[in-house]
Order: C-alpha cells, then structure tokens, then sequence
C-alpha cells in the first residue's frame, strides 16, 4: 500500500498533512480525485493549487501553500523529478515479455540469456551479440556483426543495419532505421551521379532514447556518433558522421545535415534544421523552426529564427517586423507630400 509517508520517505521530502493518506493513482494538477497524487512544477499552474482534486501534491520547498486541509504536501526540491520516479516505480504499466519466439529468424548461434526477448518474425543476423535482459520486439531486423548493449529496448518494426553499435539502457521506438546510407553522391560532368559508399558505422551509447521513424544514417567513414543520455523525439533525421554531444535532447521533425557536431547539454526544438559541418557549442538553446547556417562557438546562449538570430535579438527583429505594414503606409504618405 503506497501512503504519503512513504513517498515523503522515498522522496526525502517535508511532509504537510496526512501521512496515512492512501495514494492509487496519479493526476495532473487541474484534475484527479482524493486517492491520487500529482505536482506543482510550473508557476503557471500555481492557481490550481485552489482546485485540484488531488489528495497528495508535491511542490517546492518555497511554494506558498493555500489554505485547504483536505491536500497533503510534500515539499521536494524537484517535484517534476520526484514525480517521474515515483510514477516509475508504482505507476508504470510496461512490463516486457521473456524468451525467443519460435517464429523468429536467427542467423547465428544467439546464447539464451537472462532476460532476453526475441518477438514473433524478429530476423536477426550473423554475429549478433545481444546482452542480458535486451528486448527485441515482433518484426525488429538486426543486421550481421551489431552488438546490442543490457536493457536496451527495441520496438516493434525498428531496423538495425549491419555493423551498429547500440549501448545499454537504450529505448528504440518502432519504425526508426539505424545505419542507412549517408546521402553521398559525386556529381559527374555530365550530370549524372555516382554513389559514394557509405563504409562506416552509427555508435549509439548507453540511456539513449530514440524516437519512433527516426533515421540515422552510418557514416561515410568513421561512425556517426549518439553520446551517453541522448533524447531524440520521432521523426528526426540525423545524417553521415553527426556527432551528437551527452544529455542533448531534439524535438520532432529536426533535419541535422551530415558532419555536424552538436555539443553537450543542448536543447533543440522542433522542425530546426543544420547545415553541413558545423559546430555547436555545448549547452546552446534553439528554439522550434530555426535555421543554423553557421556554427555557433558561443556556449549557453539561446537562438531562435532563420537564419538564427541571439534570442533577445530576434524578439527585437520581430516586434520591428510586425509594425511594417504602419511604417510602409507612414512612408507612402510622407514620399505623397513631397
């Protein structure tokens, strides 16, 4: 039986309230009932803390508390965080199944180990290395020579082309491919082209998370690099040699061009897209639509637009950009009196 004691408990948090209060389920802030416990992150919520209907509520140690006796709090310093893992741990659905379906296909001598899942019409190649507890889902292709870190995770339809190296604790959603042909092609005088073989290979480190119908492509030579703690969104395409830097995460629908090196602890909105062989310092901020024509050497900056301008910049640029229509009539009628 899951209380409020015990989360304050596992939490190492201040209890406000009833410690026996019984939590059964989770809420959002705007919502719930009296057996669910929810959070207070954002102050853009702080007015439901009046109405919610949620018995347990976590917030931060300076979180001004209203009046109401019918809420347990529990004051943590990251309730975002805290919530997370108690959702993980009493609240996750997910449980991955065990054993090698009869009707999957295995190229080579697969040792059974524990933990391991091979679904129904999975095809596995020759010299494949998959570790303790990986989970290979119905119709997941993993070419000859990968080798496939512990607790990785690999979705129904995902594809892995020969010679990936993919780390532990990693989540591939379905429909992504790993390891296609970088878009490399020679330009002939008569304007034709000759594909230029893509002979690398895609390194994926460990507790990355990638998105579903992701593309990956392996490098032309070397590897195109996911560093530790990568979070890809779905639909993103990362091209031949990207080197992508520890704990960076990207949103939907972002188009990173071949050679680029993206930095650690970046955060990319969706639908950006990079040029070709560029740098990007660590901990840069893009924001969503924005184009990078030009690396970027500045560290920790925020950018938004397109081409990219510094955040503050860009909001100037758009407040003149919104009067334009005024200014283009106030000229109109100046250039009629003269």
């Amino acid at each position: 039986m899951l209380t409020a004691e015990k989360v304050a408990h596992e939490l190492d948090g201040e209890l406000l309230g009833d410690s026996s209060h019984i939590i059964s389920t989770v809420c959002k802030i705007d919502a719930g009932s009296a057996d669910a416990i929810s959070f207070l992150a954002n102050p853009k919520y702080e007015s439901f803390l009046e109405t919610t209907e949620a018995g347990v509520v976590l917030v931060k140690p300076d979180q001004a508390l209203p009046s109401r006796n019918n809420i347990t709090f529990i004051k943590v310093k990251d309730p975002y965080t805290a919530f997370c893992i108690i959702l993980g741990k009493y609240f996750n659905p997910v449980t991955h199944p065990k054993g090698i379906s009869e009707k999957c296909h295995v190229g080579g001598k697969i040792d059974i180990i524990e933990g391991l899942y091979i679904g129904e019409f999975a095809v596995i190649g020759k010299n494949v290395t998959l570790a303790k507890n990986v989970k290979v889902y119905p119709q997941v292709y993993i070419g000859d020579n990968c080798t496939i870190g512990e607790n990785t995770v690999i979705y129904a339809g995902a594809k892995i082309y020969n010679d990936i190296k993919i780390g532990a604790n990693c989540i591939i959603h379905s429909g992504t491919v790993i390891g296609s042909d970088g878009f490399g092609f020679a330009l002939q005088k008569d304007g034709s082209y000759i594909k230029i073989p893509q002979i690398g290979n895609v390194i994926v480190e460990d507790d990355v998370e990638i998105g579903a119908n992701c593309t990956i492509d392996r490098a032309t030579m070397g590897s195109t690099i996911i560093r530790q703690g990568v979070k890809l969104d779905n639909l993103i395409q990362v091209a031949h040699n990207v080197e992508i830097g520890k704990n960076t995460v990207i949103a939907a629908h972002t188009g990173i061009s071949g050679s680029v090196k993206l930095g650690e602890n970046c955060v990319i909105g969706g639908q950006v897209g990079f040029v070709g062989h560029i740098t990007v310092a660590n901990g840069t901020q893009i924001g969503a639509q924005s184009g990078i024509t030009k690396t970027i050497t500045e560290e920790n900056r925020q950018w938004i637009g397109s081409p990219i301008l510094p955040l503050k910049d860009a909001f100037k640029a758009i407040a003149v950009y919104r009067n334009l229509p005024e200014l283009d009539l106030r000229v109109s009628k100046l250039e009629k009196t003269k």
